[in-house]
């Protein structure tokens, strides 16, 4: 995996729990735990759109799979 460094500035809370976290589940690095936290970031964002899209009505699609078809035989 291609990887680029990156400096950010946080509050000191920040970073002590960013070092807590490391600890305590045996994160080998500061880094890869902002990694987890950043990819729990998109999975929510990502997870948030595929909600917006289920609630989205396609018309054609209803007509396409409904065929005129029924249940009645």
């Amino acid at each position: 995996m291609e990887v680029e460094k990156l400096s950010v500035s946080l509050p000191v809370s920040l970073v002590q729990f960013i070092e807590s976290y490391k600890v305590a589940h045996s994160c080998k690095s500061r880094s890869q735990v902002i990694e987890m936290a950043l990819l729990l970031l998109r999975k929510q964002e990502l997870e948030e759109a595929y909600r917006e899209a289920s609630t989205e009505v396609d018309n054609d699609w209803d007509v396409t799979i409904s065929d005129g078809l029924t249940d009645e035989v």
